[in-house]
């Protein structure tokens, strides 16, 4: 029963169906202004890590089946979670790349993003603080 209950809690908590509430994030001093979808989406794959200026990316995710994880996906790159997760199945295997570093929580994200100059991750969006920087949002 409080297993359910949790359950229930973190469902709610955040908008499953709104990707437009998701914003993209950096610390504030990353000189990194904007990223285009098809580098979110290299770098959300592990196809490129680094920012469009050069500089390396570390990339922040949530953990399989948090409320944020599916809904940014979908969004981001047409694919559920479950192939999000098949594709990271496979080709971290490869050793050629590596999967981003997994949180639990959206505050998390965001504190170590304030901590880390070359850190990307997402958030709901009115968890957006002056100590980070959007540079993605989807279109409503």
């Amino acid at each position: 029963m409080n297993r359910l209950l949790f359950t229930l809690t973190i469902l709610t908590s955040y908008p499953l169906s709104a990707s437009a509430d998701i914003a993209v994030i950096v610390n504030k001093d990353n000189p990194v202004e904007s990223i285009s979808q098809r580098q979110l989406i290299d770098m959300y794959m592990g196809k490129y890590v680094a920012f469009p200026n050069g500089e390396m990316a570390i990339t922040y995710d949530y953990e399989k089946s948090h409320p944020l994880r599916s809904p940014f996906f979908l969004a981001l790159t047409g694919r559920n979670e479950s192939q999000i997760n098949a594709y990271w199945s496979r080709i971290k295997f490869s050793g050629k790349v590596s999967p981003p570093q997994y949180f639990s929580s959206p505050s998390a994200i965001l504190e170590n993003i304030v901590n880390t100059p070359n850190a990307i991750g997402y958030i709901p969006k009115e968890l957006v603080t002056g100590d980070v920087k959007v540079i993605y949002h989807f279109d409503d």
